[in-house]
């Protein structure tokens, strides 16, 4: 902006200048050329007394010599004869001395003033004056140079004018752009003090006020929030009461119980908790999928689910929190539990590409007949919230990756969650592909053989 403004003001001031600037040039020459003829009309005039009286070619020079014009004057006479340094044709002058009026004659080096004079008896003198071409341009340099200076420095005034109000603008611009990139990274506590021009501060307070507003929303939900969550705490304290009369067989539940009750207090807490920037964050997805699959086995076991987890042998760092990744583990994880009969088998695969790590679950279910709607928020054809997809959706488009729904080689759905591991793109996508190669045998490792006595197959 500040550059354009700045070629705006040098665009339009050069215009102006220029519409001014030529007039007065042309003026200038024309005057030049003006005060030299005027000059040699002077000269003409002063002999005029002198050929009254006498037009003798003796007396003649003297009189020719008193005008100051040196060799630039010659007297054409009547009979014939001229004094002076002559110039003009003969032709000429005998044409100018019949009209009765002074005539300007232009040569290669100037300009020839031929002035008659009537005298009795009807002759009639011819005052010839040179005028040189450099008395026709005298000053003429000078005043161009002086009027093309006057033009350039207020043209370089308007620009200099121009660049410090866009300076201001820019400035205020910015850093109303700043506030509102730190606003969107999750800093509320940023305000501007609204300077600038009157449409950019009605912006900067519009900022402080929506700011203000996003504050007061966002401490309303998260209080919400955590009321909600506290609610759970009182089912959740009979449900122990109940689990606590069962005796030891009921020591699995006890401790999923344990887990959810920690994960209501986590709610509460990440709830309560003022918003801040995001940082960056870590975890190994191999160790997070091992230790979740550790906790699902029980129940795969119990209905007879063949499952197997590939790739997890090696540490593989994704960007994302390990409890993040965790709960959408277990949000996919019990998906296929919820979703497909018991008996059908599943695998866990973890996939680490170029710039890329994928986390594919594959199941022998009936599979998900349309994908597309799977994917939309709250959509459920099988009676759940529908959240659970998109959860794990956002949480890998926060990397700059995706989910995709498609038919696995088991017969059921496959679920592909990619995350972006280059730390030079975080943007989040909907269509961008992940690039794939090739997997290593080398690679692959199953951790619990829970085939069911059968043997592992590939």
């Amino acid at each position: 902006m500040r550059r354009t403004l700045a070629l705006l003001a040098l665009a339009g001031a050069s215009m102006i200048a220029l519409a001014f600037l030529v007039p007065l040039g042309l003026f200038v020459k024309e005057s030049a050329e003006g005060r030299a003829l005027a000059e040699a009309e002077r000269q003409a005039a002063a002999l005029v007394p002198v050929l009254a009286i006498t037009v003798n070619p003796e007396r003649l020079p003297h009189a020719l010599a008193s005008t100051g014009a040196g060799d630039r004057i010659a007297v054409h006479l009547p009979n014939g004869g001229a004094v002076g340094t002559v110039r003009a044709p003969v032709p000429t002058v005998t044409a100018v001395a019949g009209q009765g009026r002074a005539v300007t004659a232009e040569t290669d080096t100037g300009v020839l003033l031929l002035r008659p004079v009537a005298l009795d008896g009807g002759r009639t003198v011819v005052i010839e004056i040179f005028v040189p071409g450099g008395e026709l341009t005298r000053g003429v340099t000078t005043s161009w140079a002086v009027l093309t200076g006057v033009a350039v420095m207020l043209v370089a005034g308007s620009v200099l004018v121009a660049d410090r109000m866009g300076v201001r603008v820019v400035r205020s611009a910015r850093r109303l752009g700043r506030a509102a990139g730190a606003l969107g990274a999750g800093d509320l506590t940023v305000r501007i003090d609204p300077e600038g021009p009157p449409e950019l501060a009605a912006a900067g307070e519009a900022f402080n006020t929506m700011a203000d507003r996003v504050v007061q929303l966002l401490a309303a939900e998260r209080e919400m929030a955590a009321d909600l969550s506290h609610r759970l705490r009182t089912p959740l304290t009979a449900l122990r009461l109940s689990l606590d009369h069962l005796g030891p067989e009921a020591e699995q539940s006890r401790r999923s119980l344990s887990r959810l009750e920690s994960e209501v207090d986590q709610i509460i807490a990440a709830a309560r908790a003022p918003s801040r920037a995001p940082e960056f964050v870590a975890c190994d997805a191999a160790e997070v999928l091992r230790e979740r699959l550790t906790f699902w086995s029980a129940l795969a076991e119990d209905q007879q689910r063949r499952w197997e987890l590939i790739g997890a042998d090696a540490p593989v760092r994704v960007p994302v929190a390990a409890t993040e990744l965790s709960a959408v583990v277990d949000a996919l994880l019990g998906n296929v539990f919820r979703h497909t009969p018991e008996g059908s088998a599943f695998t866990v695969t973890l996939h680490q590409g170029s710039g890329t790590v994928g986390m594919l679950i594959a199941d022998a279910g009936p599979g998900i007949p349309d994908p597309s709607a799977a994917l939309r928020r709250g959509a459920s054809g099988s009676g759940s919230t529908g959240l659970g997809l998109d959860i794990a959706r956002q949480l890998a488009e926060t990397t700059g990756g995706d989910l995709r729904i498609d038919a696995s080689s088991l017969g059921g759905a496959r679920v592909q969650l990619w995350f972006r591991t280059d730390q030079r793109d975080r943007t989040p996508r909907a269509a961008r592909r992940p690039v794939r190669s090739r997997w290593s045998g080398a690679a692959r490792r199953v951790v619990g053989d829970r085939w069911s006595g059968a043997p592992r197959t590939h």
